[in-house]
């Protein structure tokens, strides 16, 4: 019996001794010797912007639930997502998609600062603030102040109310500008996919950003989006913006796979989707040339015809408009993050609404932006002529004005849903028939928190979630001033 003591003492010292021995070599152990372990900031930014636009304008979180909350598109089957009836799984993956693209911003902002480029500290503080602008358009209030400082200990990050993270996003923009304006040499170098290291173009992308943002709280914050508006337009030397559509934030794809756009690849799969009878009807009543650009003629009869929105029953698939070549069908096509046209229709507004616009007139940015959009989509010089005299002649409404943003604004659902739910237009749109969740009678106001959430950091959102109405409603967007909507 002695004996076994001893025996097992022996083995369990030695046991100890090796642990122990391991603990002290284990980051060594367990380090991959093909694998960076310190990736340039460059390297990073290239995942960020690659794997931003392949997650957030996938057919998950693009075109199956923002495009259709937004009157674009439609489910032609499997029409569950447009009935608002959500997957669980795909919500998680989308918060996780933006928070992951946050915590590789901020290792972009680190680096930046430790190598000292200005320009790169001044991209990551604007590639920022645009993945948190799509967060919090997208659920409304979201851990923002508290979040990615895991290494600060913060396990369990509090949420902030929208109206807080607007101003402090314009606040970062600004902050972005200025280093931008102060001219630095330094080089993002390969890894800007989306500018190729142009830096007037972030400078650009970054002061027109100001605008959207600012323009979006113009109801609920008007001397913010006013005195935003106007240090960026009556400064344009200091402040460039996008000035034609070499200037837009586009993502554009490689064109072979593994690096196809997101929207073809889907279509060499499937066939779930087809363009909305909101946006066809909207197009054919203004006799609109971007109709052969966004969709396809049914192939039953050649004519364009959309369809219902989460409707009950599927549709015959030979008569509904499928969504059109430049937009689906082309496996070097982009993912847009912001247009020209945009910002000129947010000019148009900010002179509609008496801001000072640096000399530009609300007709001159309104034939600007709707120039600016038929060029994109091809449309020839005699044909946007043509429009612009007549179904498409300037009326000084903001109605005509928002519809015509609504229409220019394909392909970047995120954005149109917000201008849906800021504005009511187009007046046309409507609540899915088939919606699982009745006696709504707006599209969704938001989207669904993640499950995860509530059971990983449940007091802190538990405040939040029980604003929320059938997941999809209840507490609107800050911004969102319509009445009676629920």
């Amino acid at each position: 019996m002695k004996k076994n003591i001893i025996k097992f003492s022996v083995l369990f010292l030695f046991v100890i001794l090796l642990i122990t021995n391991c603990t002290g070599d284990f980051e060594k152990i367990n380090t991959d010797p093909d694998r960076a372990k310190d990736a340039p900031a460059t390297n990073v930014l290239a995942f960020s912007i690659r794997y931003w636009s392949s997650t957030f304008y996938d057919v998950w979180a693009e075109m199956n639930e923002t495009s259709t909350y937004a009157g674009h598109l439609t489910k032609i089957q499997y029409i569950d997502e447009a009935r608002y009836n959500f997957r669980p799984g795909v919500v998680e993956n989308k918060w996780y998609y933006v928070y992951r693209v946050l915590n590789n911003v901020n290792e972009i902002r680190t680096k930046a600062e430790q190598d000292d480029n200005q320009n790169m500290l001044a991209v990551s503080k604007v590639f920022r603030a645009y993945v948190f602008q799509c967060a919090t358009d997208t659920w409304r209030d979201i851990p923002y102040s508290d979040a990615i400082k895991i290494k600060d200990g913060v396990l369990l990050p509090k949420y902030d109310k929208q109206e807080d993270i607007y101003p402090d996003l314009l606040k970062e923009l600004k902050e972005a500008a200025d280093i931008f304006a102060a001219k630095h040499t330094d080089a993002l170098d390969e890894g800007d996919l989306l500018f190729k290291g142009d830096i007037e173009k972030w400078q650009k992308f970054t002061n027109s950003l100001r605008l959207r943002l600012a323009m979006r709280i113009s109801e609920v914050s008007k001397d913010l989006a006013k005195s935003t508006v106007e240090e960026v337009l009556k400064n344009p030397s200091k402040y460039p913006i996008m000035d034609s559509n070499d200037d837009n934030a586009f993502f554009w794809w490689q064109g072979t796979s593994p690096y196809e756009e997101p929207w073809f690849v889907d279509s060499k799969g499937r066939d779930d989707h087809g363009v909305s009878d909101v946006l066809i009807n909207a197009l054919l009543e203004l006799n609109d040339p971007r109709i052969s650009e966004y969709a396809y003629p049914a192939a039953s009869d050649g004519k364009y015809r959309g369809f219902i929105i989460g409707a009950t029953a599927q549709p015959a698939l030979a008569s509904i408009s499928r969504v059109g070549e430049r937009f689906r069908k082309d496996p070097k096509g982009f993912s847009p993050y912001m247009r020209y046209a945009e910002v000129m229709f947010l000019i148009a507004e900010a002179a509609h609404k008496g801001f000072a616009t640096g000399g530009i007139t609300e007709a001159q940015a309104y034939n600007a932006a709707v120039e600016a959009s038929l060029l994109e989509n091809g449309v020839s010089e005699e044909d946007i002529t043509a429009y612009l005299a007549g179904k498409g002649k300037f009326n000084g409404t903001l109605d005509q004005l928002y519809l015509q943003e609504w229409i220019a604004l394909f392909k970047q659902g995120l954005e149109a849903w917000s201008l849906y739910r800021r504005t009511g237009i187009p007046k046309t749109h409507y609540v899915a028939p088939g919606s699982i969740y009745p006696g709504h009678n707006s599209p969704p106001f938001r989207y669904p928190y993640p499950q995860n959430e509530f059971t990983l950091n449940g007091a802190n959102i538990q405040p939040f979630a029980s604003e929320v109405v059938d997941e999809f409603w209840g507490k609107r967007m800050w911004w969102d001033t319509r009445s009676g909507v629920n």
